[in-house]
C-alpha cells in the first residue's frame, strides 16, 4: 500500500467527522476514540445523505436524513436495513492520519 498524510489526528474531535476531497471524490473520517480513525464513503447508500454530518456512536454512524446505520468497520448497513458504503484503509502514525492512496484511487468519482 502506498500511504499519504491527509492530517492531523487532533484535527476530529472524539466521535465526530471530517471530510477529505480526493481526485476520487469525498471520503469521510470518522474518530471513534483516542487513536482510532475510519475512512468511508461520505454518500450515504440510502439516499445520498453526508455520513459526515451524522452520530458517530460505537463503530457505527447514523446518516442524518433517514437515522439508517452503517459499520464503518465493514461499510455494512446495520438493524433492518440493507446495502453497503464504500471503506478505505486508513491508520494512525505519530498522530498524523494516513490513508492509502491506491485504494481511494480506484473508487469512482462521486
Amino acid at each position: 500500500m502506498s500511504w499519504i498524510d491527509i492530517g492531523a489526528l487532533e484535527d476530529i474531535p472524539l466521535r465526530g467527522a471530517r471530510v477529505v476531497k480526493t481526485a476520487a471524490g469525498c471520503v469521510a473520517l470518522f474518530r471513534t476514540d483516542a487513536e482510532e480513525v475510519f475512512a468511508t464513503s461520505n454518500s450515504c447508500a440510502h439516499k445520498g445523505g453526508p455520513l459526515s454530518e451524522g452520530i458517530v456512536h460505537g463503530r457505527r454512524v447514523t446518516c442524518p436524513l433517514h437515522n439508517w446505520v452503517w459499520s464503518l468497520e465493514t461499510g455494512e448497513a446495520q438493524g433492518a436495513d440493507e446495502g453497503r458504503i464504500a471503506t478505505y484503509p486508513v491508520r494512525v502514525e505519530a498522530g498524523r492520519i494516513l490513508i492509502d492512496d491506491a485504494a481511494i484511487g480506484r473508487r469512482s468519482a462521486a
